[in-house]
């Protein structure tokens, strides 16, 4: 399974609160812990740790925050060579913890200078691989250029475009295959109105599964501790399953287990689960129907 994930490496300042502050209001939080993210990290990750060959294209600064994310990637298995040291300072997150959901904050930093060039530099590994994972964390430029190698070469490109950008979204949509989306991107997307014909489209529930079509694919059961991530979880298990030869429908249980793991573990790639904790939740489940 030859994975390549095109998109952001960011350092994750993640900050827990009982809500998020009002207008004019200082607020104390309960903790603060810094991570390794950015969407095209975490969907590499998650692929790795799920068993892929896996390639990151993307930027970091030439700075103590991007040389740990390139060590932790590395540490997970992730091939880092395509992943260019950029003039810019390594991108930041800031997510923000309530118990009733995540709210990111992002500052792009290198990951804005994620274009054309790296597209090229890498159009072989893509071309050549079963997946290419996209997100909505770079330039649109550097976006459809990878997408387009991937469709000379027979690439299967899921696009999950979060956080939405109009221009990205049109660039990238039209030569997508899988489009993952919430109900909040999947309405943005439909208000841009991007070609996506061609595209089987997966719309995430949260709590509730996903759907594909008019299947509802029901989750597994989860313990949230720190949503941040699960996203990206179901993505890299999308791109791993569809690799492997799996239909969409199989591909989709599959990231729900992925999903479900990822939101009890703080922190988003630290999250990310392995193959045996997504094969034993899953077994799991088929011996519970059985047993039912």
């Amino acid at each position: 399974m030859q994975v390549v994930s095109f998109g952001s490496l960011n350092y994750d300042l993640s900050i827990w609160l009982d809500r998020l502050p009002g207008p004019d209001e200082t607020l104390g939080a309960q903790r603060m812990e810094a991570f390794p993210g950015g969407k095209g990290a975490n969907q590499a990750t998650a692929a790795a740790r799920l068993g892929a060959d896996v390639h990151m294209v993307g930027c970091v600064g030439n700075d103590d925050r991007g040389r740990w994310l390139l060590e932790v990637l590395n540490g997970s298995g992730v091939d880092t060579r395509l992943v260019r040291i950029s003039e810019e300072p390594t991108g930041t997150a800031v997510p923000l913890i309530t118990p009733e959901d995540v709210s990111i904050i992002i500052v792009a930093g290198a990951n804005a200078s994620t274009g054309v060039a790296d597209a090229d530099a890498a159009a072989e590994v893509i071309a050549t691989a079963d997946v290419l994972l996209l997100q909505g964390e770079v330039g649109a430029g550097g976006a459809r250029r990878a997408a387009q190698a991937a469709h000379s070469g027979g690439t299967t490109v899921v696009f999950n475009p979060a956080p939405v950008d109009p221009f990205l979204v049109e660039a990238v949509a039209p030569l997508t295959d899988i489009l993952v989306m919430n109900r909040a991107e999947q309405a943005q997307v439909a208000a841009i109105g991007p070609e996506t014909s061609q595209c089987e489209t997966v719309i995430t529930l949260g709590s509730r599964g996903a759907q594909v079509g008019e299947v509802v694919v029901p989750p597994l059961p989860a313990e949230v501790v720190d949503p941040t991530g699960a996203g990206d979880a179901f993505c890299g298990a999308i791109g791993v399953a569809l690799a492997e030869g799996l239909t969409l429908i199989e591909a989709v249980r599959f990231a729900n287990a992925a999903g479900s793991l990822a939101v009890a573990t703080p922190g988003a790639q630290p999250s990310m689960p392995t193959r045996a904790e997504v094969e034993s939740l899953l077994d799991g489940r088929r011996e519970r129907r059985v047993n039912g």
